[in-house]
């Protein structure tokens, strides 16, 4: 370092005949003491300032360095959900795809079962509605048959009497 204050308070000068005037000297070594501790003490004052400046600058940028890796990372994450999620909705539509495949051929599968079982009961009411028709047919021949008209003339009293003969014929045996 250069010169302290306290080497310029402590020069010692040479007297020669016609010197300088001593207090004049002395005063003026005085005010570049002052100065000089002054500027001494800003220098320290200033030098501390950097060194304060310097922390808290590496201090910010392990901060932009944290920061920036938390950026990479919040990034990279947001590609794997965003990879993830559009995976896992392709897969949704797969199955909601094969879902849907499967519901349909369910429902053509039982709408066909339905329309054979459709055209099995057209076939049976035709075979029963034939028959009832037969037998409705049937019934109406007996109906208006004359047999009808010989029973309805039949006599009670006449009836009770070959009755009556018929049994005497059976006892008889």
């Amino acid at each position: 370092m250069g010169l302290s204050p306290l080497d310029i308070h402590n020069k010692e000068f040479t007297r020669s005949f016609r010197g300088y005037d001593e207090d004049e000297v002395n005063e003026f070594l005085d005010q570049v003491i002052k100065d000089y501790e002054a500027v001494i003490r800003e220098k320290k004052d200033l030098k501390e300032q950097v060194e304060q400046l310097n922390e808290k600058m590496e201090h910010f940028s392990n901060i932009e360095t944290t920061l920036n890796k938390s950026i990479l990372v919040a990034q990279e994450t947001a590609e794997d959900v965003k990879e993830s999620a559009q995976k896992e909705s392709k897969l949704i539509i797969k199955e909601a795809e094969k879902n849907a495949d499967r519901i349909v051929n369910e429902a053509l599968h039982k709408s066909r079962t339905i329309a054979l079982e459709v055209e099995e009961l057209k076939k049976q009411a035709k075979v029963f509605r034939t028959r009832l028709k037969m037998l409705v047919e049937a019934q109406l021949d007996l109906i208006n048959s004359n047999d009808w008209e010989e029973l309805l003339d039949v006599n009670f009293d006449e009836q009770e009497g070959e009755d009556v003969e018929q049994e005497e014929e059976v006892n008889s045996y």
